[in-house]
C-alpha cells in the first residue's frame, strides 16, 4: 500500500526543512511527498529548498507550483488529485512527523481494510518538539468506526486540525466540490461524505506534532476574502469557522439523509473549549460578546458550554488550559463527554 504525505504548502519556509527531514526519515519505504504551493510570497524560497530535497531524495518528492491561490480548502482537493499513493496522509507545512508514523498508520489501515479515514492522535508543541504541552487521544485503544451517522458524528469534530488525518484518495476525489471552499473545513466535508457509506479507524499512537503559535495565513484566496484575516484571528473570522462547521454537518444530513446535525452540534458544544479560548485574550468585554454569539448559534442549549465560558471568565485562560491538561493526563486520554459513540 503506497501512502502520500500531502502538504499544501503557504509561506513558513523556514520550518519546511524541518518537517522534509521529519518525513523523509521514515522507516516506511512506499511512500512519497506530494507538496502543492498555493501563491505565497515565499514560493521562490519553498522551490529552493524543494529542489535541494528532490536533487538528494530522487523520485520521492512531487513539487506543484498552483497557477493561482485556490485558498486552503482548494488546496486540499489540489494534494489529493496530484497525489499517487492509495491514501494521503496529511501534514500542516509547519507541523512534524515522529519517527516510526507511516508504519504505524499502514499497519492500522492494512488491519482494519474497509476504513477510508484514519483518525489520528496528535501532540501539541511550543518552540522546540521535545516540549509537549498537550496531547489530543481521543480515546485509550484502536477502534473501527463503522459506516453510518454516529461513526460521522464521532469523527467529524475530532478530525478539525489536519496533521496526520489520512483519506483515502479516490474515495476522497469521488466527492470533490468547491461548495465549501473558504471554510478552511474541506476535511470535515469529506468526514462526513466518506463515512456515510464507509468506515474509519482511530488509533491512539500520536503520529504527528502540532507547532503551537503559528501566525494564520489565511484570507488570501478569492474564497477565503471578507471572511478570514490574514495573520490575526478576529472574533468574527472564528465565528465564521464555527459557522461553517455547522453549515457542512446541515448540508450532508440533508442531502445524503443521514441524521447527523445534533449530534455533531452537540458534541461541537460539549467540547468547545477551544472554540471559546481562541478568543480568550481579547478584552472581557469583547470576549462575553463573542461567548453570547458562539451560544446564539445553539451551543447555548448545552451546559457545558457555559461551564467553559465562565471558567474563562473566572479563572483566565491559562489556568482553565492547566486544568483541562491536568484532567487529560490523569485519565490518559480527552474524558468522554456526553453521549459520544465509541465505535467497535
Amino acid at each position: 500500500m503506497k501512502l502520500s504525505v500531502g502538504i499544501p504548502a503557504y509561506n513558513r519556509v523556514s520550518v519546511l526543512p524541518e518537517l522534509l527531514d521529519s518525513i523523509l526519515s521514515q522507516d516506511h519505504d512506499d511512500f512519497e511527498v506530494v507538496i502543492c504551493e498555493d501563491g505565497s510570497p515565499e514560493r521562490g524560497q519553498i522551490g529552493d529548498v524543494i529542489s535541494k530535497y528532490q536533487a538528494s531524495n530522487p523520485g520521492r518528492i512531487v513539487y506543484v507550483e498552483n497557477e493561482e491561490n485556490l485558498g486552503y480548502d482548494g488546496n486540499l482537493r489540489q494534494v489529493l488529485e496530484t497525489a499517487s499513493g492509495e491514501f494521503v496522509v496529511f501534514m500542516g507545512n509547519d507541523d512534524l512527523m515522529p519517527a516510526g508514523s507511516l508504519s504505524h498508520i499502514h499497519s492500522v489501515l492494512e488491519r482494519n481494510s474497509e476504513a477510508v479515514i484514519y483518525l489520528r492522535s496528535y501532540a501539541a508543541f511550543d518552540g522546540e518538539p521535545d516540549n509537549v504541552v498537550q496531547e489530543f487521544r481521543y480515546f485509550d485503544r484502536e477502534i473501527y468506526f463503522p459506516p453510518g451517522p454516529s461513526s460521522i458524528a464521532t469523527v467529524y469534530r475530532r478530525s478539525v486540525v489536519i496533521p496526520g488525518m489520512t483519506f483515502h484518495r479516490t474515495t476522497a476525489l469521488s466527492f470533490t466540490t468547491d461548495r465549501f471552499d473558504g471554510t478552511l473545513l474541506y476535511q470535515l466535508y469529506l468526514v462526513a461524505e466518506m463515512l456515510v457509506s464507509n468506515g474509519a479507524v482511530f488509533s491512539p499512537r500520536c503520529v504527528a506534532l502540532y507547532r503551537n503559535g503559528g501566525t494564520p495565513d489565511f484570507g488570501n484566496s478569492a474564497a477565503e476574502q471578507g471572511k478570514f484575516k490574514p495573520k490575526d484571528r478576529t472574533p468574527e473570522s472564528s465565528l465564521k469557522f464555527v459557522q461553517g462547521m455547522l453549515d457542512i454537518a446541515k448540508y450532508v444530513d440533508q442531502e445524503q439523509s443521514v441524521t447527523i446535525y445534533q449530534a455533531i452540534e452537540r458534541d461541537l458544544a460539549n467540547y468547545s473549549y477551544p472554540l471559546l479560548s481562541i478568543q480568550a485574550e481579547k478584552p472581557l468585554r469583547e470576549f462575553v460578546r463573542y461567548g453570547r454569539q458562539l451560544a446564539r448559534l445553539g451551543f447555548g442549549r448545552y451546559p457545558i458550554y457555559w461551564l467553559y465560558f465562565f471558567a474563562i471568565t473566572i479563572l483566565g485562560v491559562r489556568n482553565t488550559d492547566s486544568l483541562i491538561g491536568w484532567i487529560k493526563r490523569r485519565v490518559g486520554h480527552t474524558p468522554v463527554l456526553g453521549k459520544v459513540y465509541q465505535g467497535e
